[in-house]
């Protein structure tokens, strides 16, 4: 197999993506790297709607972690992509959505990055440096495949965010 520079290019994409992702979600499970912990987060979830905020919290951390991980490694194709726009689309309209595109004002800038970065992932592929190009698996994650899980992914956040109670003004 010939490898690219494309190839070298989403290694370096995937690795900082993916690990980007999974460290945001290590801190709403575990406190790591500044983060609230499950607790507060949690709580923040009540807050914005989600009962029972521990469990769905737990829940959103887990599979920002997983998806992440999953992308660092490139394995499994679009799933960890899916994962990841899955909750970005929960973040981008429960808690960024009111307050602008960029960051600076906690607007939608960075859910949208992240969904961004994973769709095109899902689309391209992990490229040669990947543990699926390793395995031989690459192949089976055809163009109609990788759109069908990334609806899938899509369609999860989008119920989550319609089961959503009446948030909780603080």
């Amino acid at each position: 197999m010939t490898h690219t520079s494309s190839d070298i290019g989403l290694l370096i994409l995937r690795v900082v993506f993916g690990l980007l992702m999974a460290g945001h979600g290590m801190q709403k499970l575990a406190g790591w790297f500044g983060g609230y912990g499950l607790t507060k987060t949690g709580e923040f979830f009540v807050q914005l709607g989600f009962r029972p905020g521990h469990v769905l919290a737990a829940v959103a951390s887990a599979t920002e972690t997983t998806g992440g991980l999953l992308v660092v490694l490139g394995l499994l194709g679009p799933i960890g992509p899916a994962l990841i726009v899955s909750v970005m689309i929960v973040a981008a309209v429960t808690v960024h959505w009111g307050n602008g595109i960029f960051a600076a004002t906690n607007g939608i800038e960075i859910p949208a990055l992240y969904a961004a970065a994973a769709v095109a992932l899902a689309l391209v592929g992990f490229g040669a440096y990947s543990l699926d190009g390793v395995f031989g698996i690459d192949r089976i994650w055809t163009p109609r495949l990788r759109e069908v899980v990334l609806v899938v992914g899509a369609l999860g956040g989008v119920v989550n965010v319609l089961m959503r109670r009446t948030p909780i003004t603080v």
